[in-house]
């Protein structure tokens, strides 16, 4: 356990270090000693095509009667002797003794029955030759009596060579391993130092506690989208915290009023019972408390915001219109639909917008209210339209700030909280959208609502404070 807890205290530089070091000794001593068996066994395989054909041409000498004095050898080290059947030497080789035999009668026996016809080969400890050999072994017949002729090549210079091989191994697989640890710490430090600015950027936000950005690396790989992707969640993140501190800015502005016009009401009525109706000051508070109920529903909606996506579907705008038409019939004027459209987003946000538009224009119209709704290339527009008297080109962007009143609207009279438009705005935009203002075609104030017909793009504005909706094109 305290092992595991030490590697789990390394860096993941370190753990990787550590991780390919040790698969490449692994692989490196492996490697070792494949290549040593493969080396030896090629060696081996050498001297006993070497012994075999030697033991062949003594046969054919002893078979032909034609023995020397001193059996030939070829080899250094090479020793040739003939042996009888007590494993007494009859003929050998210049470098080897005529009473020492290179085989042990065991080891003789053994071989010659492994032999029968034909040739045995195996590894000898050399007996009283004190020298480890390949020895080879046939049987043969001279001058009426059977013998073994026997020849071994010595297995020092293979085994030397071996040695020599495992030596250098032991001194290059360490060597190796640690500059292939010493590579990989390098690299490893340059892949991983985009890592630790985006940790030191992420720390030093966290730290600041306002809004920030990482770096973003300049190759585009892995670590680039990575930072890209946490870039984009901060700005949600501070998005979000600014929506959280508007909401409580506006909160504690708006509510302040008909909180004290409902203090002042209950405060009189209390000091002077008598001076106040019970139903009028009923009908009073009942009316502030339904506009600070209206003002905080629509507070709330704002703060919610971008807070989570909307369930996307086709939308049909005409029979959404008819919807908001219906919902403020017998009011002050009438409400006309006309034109079909359909597109992809989120049915209730597009209702309320619309019906946002559509009490705005309700509230200001003379006579009549009129809906068109129609299709285009790049997506639908619902058009909202009044004949009243409209608002100046130069107040159009700011009525879209929060609780901006114009002097028509200004009375409380007039009704409405500001928040009408800057929520609609926000809900078309948040489905790609937008919602602009212009002259209408019934001589009041059109407020032209645009939105894209397929999958909504990035909800977000643009920096200069425009949506993606304005991609569709602007109204003239």
């Amino acid at each position: 356990m305290r092992r595991g807890l030490g590697w789990r205290r390394l860096s993941l530089r370190a753990r990787l270090t550590w991780a390919a070091a040790l698969v490449l000794a692994v692989a490196l001593v492996a490697g070792a000693l494949a290549l040593s068996a493969v080396l030896q066994a090629g060696r081996v395989r050498v001297l006993d095509d070497l012994a075999t054909a030697r033991v062949a041409v003594v046969a054919d000498l002893v078979a032909a009667d034609r023995v020397p004095d001193a059996l030939p050898v070829v080899e250094p080290g090479e020793v040739a002797q003939v042996l009888d059947a007590a494993g007494g030497v009859l003929a050998t080789s210049s470098n080897a003794s005529r009473t020492l035999p290179l085989l042990s009668l065991d080891e003789l026996t053994a071989l010659r029955a492994a032999a029968g016809e034909g040739v045995a080969v195996a590894t000898s400890a050399g007996g009283a030759y004190q020298s480890s050999a390949r020895v080879a072994v046939r049987a043969a017949t001279w001058r009426g009596e059977d013998v073994t002729v026997v020849v071994g090549l010595p297995l020092g210079e293979v085994q030397g060579l071996l040695r020599a091989l495992r030596l250098a191994l032991l001194t290059v697989v360490p060597l190796l391993t640690a500059l292939c640890a010493a590579a990989v710490w390098v690299v490893l430090g340059r892949a991983l130092r985009p890592v630790e600015q985006l940790r030191a950027a992420a720390a030093g936000v966290a730290a600041s506690g306002g809004p920030g950005a990482l770096p973003v690396p300049a190759a585009d790989d892995e670590l680039a989208a990575l930072a890209r992707t946490l870039n984009e969640m901060l700005d949600r993140l501070d998005a979000a915290a600014a929506r959280q501190r508007t909401f409580v800015a506006d909160a504690a502005h708006e509510l302040r009023s008909p909180l004290a016009a409902l203090r002042v009401t209950l405060d009189v009525a209390r000091l002077h019972p008598e001076a106040q109706d019970p139903a009028e000051l009923a009908d009073e508070i009942s009316a502030e408390v339904s506009r600070m109920s209206t003002l905080v529903d629509d507070l709330l909606l704002l703060a919610r915001l971008g807070a989570a996506p909307g369930r996307r579907g086709p939308v049909d705008l005409r029979a959404v219109a008819e919807e908001v038409a219906a919902g403020v019939a017998g009011g002050r004027v009438p409400v006309e639909v006309v034109g079909t459209g359909q597109v992809s987003g989120d049915r209730d946000r597009t209702a309320r917008v619309l019906r946002n538009l559509v009490e705005n224009g309700v509230r200001h119209a003379a006579t009549r209210v009129r809906v068109t709704v129609s299709d285009g290339p790049a997506g639908a527009q619902v058009v909202v339209e009044d004949d009243g008297a409209g608002v100046a080109p130069a107040d159009r962007e700011r009525v879209f700030e929060r609780f901006v009143r114009l002097d028509e609207a200004r009375q409380r009279e007039a009704g409405g909280s500001g928040l009408g438009l800057a929520i609609a705005r926000e809900l078309a935009r948040e489905q790609g959208g937008d919602v602009l203002l212009g002259d209408g075609a019934l001589g009041g104030l059109a407020a032209r609502l645009m939105l894209p017909a397929g999958a909504a793009t990035d909800p977000r504005p643009h920096p200069d404070g425009r949506s993606a909706a304005h991609e569709l094109g602007r109204p003239t």
